[in-house]
């Protein structure tokens, strides 16, 4: 995920972009979006822009010694270069979903497009892994309005976070983005990382993965524990 500019928009096009979803609620609570799930004792970590053939089985890997689950938001033209990678993904039992199959920002795509493009991500993410993914979340965790009524004709559950590391950022530290991803941390958050530098800092996955074990230990140290996106109660 790339920094994005606000500049020039207003606020229909910009309402659910990164910056103002975690840090103005109410707007995406007036769209009915989600930001959170409900679970009493746990949170969602949650992967955006994968799979890598080298940064998602080192996440899968920290994810598997700690006994966390998580939910992957994966890329179809990702997936279809790694279909390997995907289903080894499912084959450890974290949750699938949908990222799309271009990266690219729903502000800039006609509806035509775009229900397309998730034609295509929902057939090859399913043919990869053997599941269909129920939860969606736009490229760079912008929604047009087109794109959010187009989502939920076709019974997909949007969810953007309520926290994240940012760490796709060239200058963050694998400790800044723990810090900025678990500070504060409660019941129902949902927590967003990535395991792929497909669209983001070249390597920025490395400060992921060396990022994910102090997540993980601010996670226990919460009482809280890993849950996939649909383990609400």
């Amino acid at each position: 995920m790339r920094p994005w500019s606000y500049g020039g928009l207003s606020l229909a096009a910009a309402w659910c972009a990164p910056a103002p979803a975690p840090v103005v609620p109410h707007v995406a609570k007036a769209f009915r979006i989600a930001l959170r799930i409900r679970h009493g004792s746990g949170v969602a970590l949650t992967f955006d822009d994968g799979p890598h053939p080298i940064g998602t089985p080192a996440v899968l890997d920290l994810l598997h010694t700690a006994g966390a689950r998580a939910t992957f938001f994966l890329v179809g033209e990702q997936v279809e270069r790694w279909p390997a990678v995907a289903a080894e993904i499912a084959a450890a039992g974290h949750e699938i979903a949908l990222h799309g199959y271009r990266h690219r920002l729903l502000l800039r795509r006609t509806p035509i497009a775009l229900e397309r493009d998730l034609d295509l991500a929902a057939e090859t993410i399913a043919a990869a892994t053997g599941r269909i993914p129920v939860w969606y979340r736009p490229p760079y965790g912008v929604f047009s309005a087109g794109g959010l009524a187009l989502v939920r004709r076709r019974r997909l559950a949007p969810l953007l976070w309520s926290r994240w590391g940012r760490d796709w950022e060239a200058r963050a530290t694998p400790e800044g983005v723990a810090r900025r991803a678990t500070t504060g941390l409660r019941p129902g958050d949902v927590v967003l990382l990535h395991d792929a530098d497909h669209y983001s800092s070249d390597g920025s996955w490395r400060t992921t993965v060396a990022a994910l074990p102090l997540v993980l230990e601010a996670i226990a140290r919460c009482g809280l524990q890993c849950v996939g996106v649909t383990e609400s109660t």
